[in-house]
Parts: C-alpha cells; structure tokens; sequence
C-alpha cells in the first residue's frame, strides 16, 4: 500500500519521526485523532471484542431458534408452511440487506449510537412476537427483528477495524465471527428446549432477556470507535457541505474557508484515494454538523461494488454463507424424516457443524495473519491487501467433505459419519471466509463499514435465493444430488478468490485511479 506524505494542524510526530527528522507518512486510518482507539489497552480492546461477538450471536440465534417451535407456531396461529418459510426468507433477506443502511449512519453518527437504536428494535420486535396473535403479525415483527439484529453484522467489523491495525484483524476477525457461526448450531438446542419445556413464545422472551443484557453492556461498557477524520464517508460529506457553505460565502462576500483547512482540493497524486485524500481537521469538524439527512447509503454502496477485486470476492463469500445456511437448514429435515430426531437431538448434531466453523474462523484467521506477515516480510516490508487471500488455498479442499455430506445424508448412514462431514464442510468453508471478511476490511480503507454491510448484502441475497429453493431441490433431487451441486459451486467460489488474488491487486489500483480522475474532475 502507497502511503504519501499528508500534514495538518491536528498531526503531532511519532517518537520514532522525531528522533529521525522525517516527515510523517499518514494514512486516513492512521490519521491523528482525539483518544486513538488503536492505542486502546488491550484489556479495553478485548472487552469491546467480547461485548461485539456476543451481540453478533444474537443474530445468529434469531434466524434458527425458531426452527423447533415451527409445529407450534402453525397449530396455534393457524398457519401454512409456507407461512412458516416465508418468515424465514424474509428475516434472512431483511438481515443482510438493511446494513447498508446502519453502514451509513453509523458513518454519521457514529457506532454506539447505531448498536444501541438498532438493539432496542430487536427487543420490540422479539417482544411483540412473543405476544402476536397472527401470523402475519409475527411475519412483520420478525423482519423489525431482524433489522435490529443486523447492525451488528455491519458495523462489528467495522468497530474491530477501528481499534486493531490490519496485521492484526485476521485473529481478531476470526474470533468475533465465531459466535454468530454458533448462532445456527445453538439456536435449535435453545429452541428446542425452551418449546418442550414451556412453549414457542418462551423463545422469544429469551431473546427479549438476551437483548435486554447486551443493550446494558453497551449502554455502560461500550466506547464509541468512531473518529470522523478516518472515515472516508464521513469526509466526503463533509467536504461536500463545506463546498457549499464556501460558495455561499463567496456570494455574500464572506471569508472562504481557506482550501488548505479544507483539505487541498484537487491536490492529490497517489494511486490510493483512500490514502491519498488528505484529512480535515477537527476545529473544521466541530464547525459544521451533519445530520441523517446527509446520510445516502447507496453511492459509497456502489463504489465498493463497482471494483473488480470487491465483486469477485463479494460472490464468493456470499455462495459460502448460502451453503452455510442451506445445511443447517435442509440438515433439520433430513434428520426428523430419516433418523426420526426431535428438535433438540438434531441441534446436538447440527452443533458438529457450528464447532467446525468455529475452530475453521479462528484457525484460519490466525493463519491468514501469519500469511500476511511471511509474505510481507518477503516483499521487503510491504504488504497489499491481496496477500491475505494466499492463506485460503490450505482449505480449498471443502468441496470434498460436502460431497462427502451429500452421499452420507443420501444413504442415510450412521449419524457419526453425518457429523464428521458436517465438522469438515464447517471448518474448511469458514476458513476461506474468515479470510475473505478481513480482505474486504483491508481492501477498502476508509470506508470498512461500507464493505462489510456491501458484503453482508450479498450473503443476504445469496441465502435468501438458498432458502427460497432448498427444500424443492431437496425433494427434487435428494441430498446427493443437492450438496453435489453445491460443491461445484464452492468450487467457483474459490475460482473467484484465485481469480481475486493474482489479478486483485491490478483491479483495484485501476479503480482507485478512475476514483481519484473523477474526484480531481469535479
């Protein structure tokens, strides 16, 4: 990554700088801000970790806990199963596609806002489903739900790249998205239990206690990440507002905002926009306030979307997320219809799938940032986001558990086999995405909000297309025939992260340069 040399009044020298009379090489993540984050104590970054993972499970529990009490919720409120799907897809689809939005206004307003407004209509939501009377009632509700849930799935990462340097964010990334990869093998136990021991409302008060207690620890052990002057969205909004405000000035013959505390204009030559851009100061900042009306989530959006590098990344991580939840789905059915199991013994097996998943993320993440300092250690001490994607080959052996899944389920052999495929396809698919979520971070400085909620959106698109046609396939062509196709798709995905690695970094600097043009055009 190209670093150029960016002075304001806001920037202090390092220790190292001053001893060796350099000039200070800042990047917009790097840019000098009030309280740095990434000088954080570790005890205080580990809290935020914790505090982060544990919300982020809530949205994997709310998608399947309700799986078990399904029977119950089609007696009761007199329902159809295609009432019961259909509150499915619609939370899956709602889920991973409303953080654009949260991406945006957390990039205003900030993170904690966001965490706390987005968690206090998850409570609502679960809570008027625990008391609903319709199953329309409960459709609605569920989707509020899951736009409460879904925050998190955005703006976690995003929190994590705030307060850890890049080199660091494979582990941390791996960590954090191990407990919504429990949420599915979890979320049938709890379900379960929770069904037979009271009934399906029980669920959702749970969820509503479990709300409730990660709302307080945000309320009193969260501190908000967010700093304006490394944010990409942020800036060119604000930049945009003080454009205005100069030619208004202009008009009235006021004095201009100097273009230097502006920010330089159309100085810039570095290939990296995101690098590149120099950073507004804060007595700029304090000056003028943005508010919701200058959030349009949509543009920043589009801009990841339209590079190369993020598209084909983008696509395989969502068919590896739909795969994911397509066998933790259909896997429900094949165990009550074949192996005859209730909801709690198939969660006990499906929880062989979430263990998987959870050692793949934190061991592939764990490897994807010792990959990333061997490679950067032989480049002579510079790294390219690229680099990190080298760590997925290891794993690029999951089509053969899968397969393996698909004729063990086919022929309805002896469940310990059907768990043994299950703990392989979770561990080496979530291996390879644990390093794709911590490329689209490094990949997009300055706006990783914006690329993580870009990258939720695909999975959303991608599971909700999944749990739309699981089933008929399933009844089409069997597990054999279903999980064989889904191997050749994993097969294409990681076709995609090759295609992203050797030819990635080429496409992204090309897009960097049409973004810096059309910015010195304006």
């Amino acid at each position: 990554v190209r670093k150029t040399k960016i002075y304001t009044n806001t920037q202090m020298p390092s220790p190292s700088s001053m001893l060796s009379n350099e000039p200070i090489k800042l990047d917009i993540e790097h840019a000098v801000v009030e309280d740095d984050p990434r000088i954080w104590s570790d005890t205080k970054k580990t809290a935020i970790l914790f505090i982060i993972s544990a919300a982020s499970l809530i949205s994997g529990l709310a998608v399947n806990i309700q799986n078990p009490s399904n029977a119950q919720i089609e007696q009761q409120l007199h329902a159809s199963s295609g009432d019961i799907s259909l509150s499915l897809s619609m939370f899956i689809l709602a889920q991973g596609n409303f953080p654009i939005i949260w991406s945006a206004i957390s990039e205003i307003k900030g993170r904690k806002f966001v965490y706390l407004l987005s968690i206090a209509l998850f409570i609502i939501g679960s809570a008027i489903v625990a008391v609903s009377r319709t199953i329309g009632l409960l459709i609605g509700m569920r989707v509020v739900q899951s736009v409460g849930s879904s925050a998190v799935l955005a703006i976690g990462a995003a929190t994590l790249a705030d307060i850890y340097e890049s080199h660091q964010r494979g582990a941390i990334m791996g960590v954090y998205y191990s407990a919504p990869l429990l949420g599915p093998s979890l979320g049938p136990i709890f379900g379960g239990a929770l069904t037979q021991g009271l009934s399906w409302r029980a669920v959702f008060w749970f969820l509503v206690i479990w709300g409730g207690v990660i709302f307080s620890a945000f309320i009193f052990l969260f501190k908000d990440t967010f700093r304006k002057e490394r944010s990409v969205t942020y800036q060119n909004v604000l930049k945009s507002r003080l454009r205005e405000q100069q030619s208004s000035e202009a008009k009235d013959g006021s004095q201009n905002i100097s273009k230097s505390e502006v920010g330089g204009g159309n100085q810039t030559s570095s290939k990296d926009i995101e690098i590149q851009r120099s950073v507004i100061p804060a007595s700029v900042i304090k000056d003028i306030k943005l508010s919701m009306v200058d959030v349009n989530p949509f543009p920043p959006y589009l801009s990841v979307v339209s590079r190369k590098n993020n598209l084909v990344v983008l696509i395989a991580s969502g068919l590896i997320f739909a795969f994911s939840f397509s066998v933790t789905y259909t896997c429900s059915r094949t165990l009550s219809m074949y192996y005859d199991y209730d909801a709690l013994k198939t969660g006990l097996v499906l929880l062989a799938y979430g263990v998987g998943c959870v050692a793949g993320s934190i061991l592939g993440g764990r490897w994807s940032d010792r990959t990333l300092a061997r490679l950067k250690a032989a480049n002579g001490g510079v790294s390219f986001p690229e680099m990190r994607l080298e760590s997925t080959k290891i794993a690029m052996w999951s089509p053969l558990p899968v397969i393996g899944y698909a004729w063990v389920c086919q022929e309805h052999v002896n469940i310990a086999a059907v768990c043994v495929m299950l703990f392989l396809a979770g561990f080496t698919s979530i291996w390879i995405y644990a390093s794709t979520l911590a490329y689209i971070v490094d990949a997009n400085t300055g706006r990783s909000s914006t690329a993580v909620a870009t990258n939720s959106s695909f999975r959303g698109l991608f599971a909700f297309v999944s749990a739309e046609i699981a089933v008929p396939l399933q009844d089409a062509i069997g597990d054999g025939g279903l999980y064989t196709l889904w191997a050749g798709l994993i097969v294409v995905a990681e076709c995609m992260i090759l295609l992203a690695l050797y030819k990635g970094k080429d496409w992204r600097e090309a897009s960097i340069e049409r973004e810096r043009q059309k910015l010195d055009a304006k």
